[in-house]
């Protein structure tokens, strides 16, 4: 699948075509929307290290660190959690393939835990932020340090239980380590700080009296201008029901990059991102109603199609008769685009 890669000596962001072996991550560039032969590059697994959750870089808290055992740092960047966290077992089982215990143990850990499909983790954080029901914020003091508006790890457990999105601490614990993986939180004070670096994923969020914490600035809410903020209203504000990476043909230019796509419903909306910049604002988007949304056959280019193209290809024509095409990885996934689509035109 596509995933932006950090290059190691200019460190900017482009999108690769991955595929993970049994020993290797092999990764393909894409040409004119279509994969490259020969691989740009490999990933040896043998002695690798990996890191997930990576919070190296505040702003892209979906990545993946591998380290090679020469000591060459990848990072990899997943659209969602759940994609990033297959990424991660599928790895992690490659490199210790020859250890069937401890891949049998990540399976368990995967499904210990799975968040409700009716609950999303920014409505969980809108709902924390609410004046009257939402977390409340204190002054506390760790170590001679006064912080604001923070909370504690124990409140927050007791929080998401009272407002019913955990029955148990355990649950609780799970989601609020989501929250901070996930860059909506984070931890301040030595001792909530230090818990973030245990190996077990369990211990890193402290439901504990002592432990502070504290909405992450890239989760605060941004009013700087009455046009972003009818923006995000209007559009960024809808359920999250699917998103991915797609291949998308220009308009003007007719050539084709890989986006980040995001569908949202109530509104419908369908949003897609530039992965290689690191804002993370719509590079375009329309809203689908009225749209009509259609699989295209692989056996010939169809007209307005320019080329070489991979195929897998579906259409999007808006109410307003603005064509769009794009690539999915795969039949089944073109499927699965075009059937989360439909109902919300």
């Amino acid at each position: 699948g596509f995933l932006p890669l950090q290059g190691h000596v200019v460190r900017n962001w482009k999108v690769r075509w991955f595929v993970l072996l049994q020993d290797k991550l092999l990764y393909y560039k894409i040409e004119g929307g279509k994969k490259e032969p020969s691989p740009k590059g490999r990933i040896l697994l043998d002695g690798c290290t990996i890191t997930c959750p990576c919070l190296e870089y505040e702003n892209r808290p979906l990545l993946i660190k591998l380290k090679t055992k020469t000591n060459t740092d990848y990072f990899l960047e997943c659209c969602s959690r759940e994609e990033r966290d297959s990424w991660a077992l599928d790895i992690t089982g490659a490199i210790h393939a020859g250890h069937p215990v401890q891949v049998q143990e990540l399976h368990k850990m995967k499904n210990s835990f799975k968040l409700l499909e009716n609950i999303s983790l920014h409505n969980i954080v809108e709902r924390m932020y609410d004046s009257n029901t939402g977390i409340k914020l204190t002054r506390n003091l760790d170590q001679g340090n006064r912080y604001k508006e923070t909370f504690t790890g124990s409140a927050l457990v007791d929080w998401l239980i009272s407002s019913s999105f955990a029955v148990s601490r355990f649950e609780a614990v799970t989601l609020a380590s989501m929250l901070m993986d996930e860059n909506f939180i984070r931890p301040v004070g030595v001792r909530s700080t230090e818990a973030t670096r245990s190996s077990d994923p369990s211990e890193k969020f402290l439901d504990d009296s002592t432990a502070l914490y504290m909405f992450a600035e890239s989760s605060k809410k941004n009013t700087s201008s009455k046009e972003e903020v009818h923006f995000n209203i209007s559009e960024l504000s809808g359920t999250i029901v699917k998103q991915g990476f797609l291949v998308k043909q220009g308009h003007k230019r007719k050539n084709w990059k890989v986006r980040k796509f995001v569908l949202r419903a109530d509104p419908a909306f369908l949003h897609y991102y530039d992965p290689t910049k690191e804002d993370n604002k719509p590079v375009g988007g329309f809203s689908l109603r009225g749209c009509l949304v259609s699989a295209l056959e692989d056996n010939g280019v169809p007209a307005g199609v320019k080329g070489n193209v991979q195929g897998n290809l579906f259409k999007i024509i808006t109410k307003n008769d603005i064509h769009y095409y794009i690539q999915a990885s795969s039949k089944a996934e073109r499927v699965q685009w075009i059937e989360a689509i439909k109902p919300l035109t």
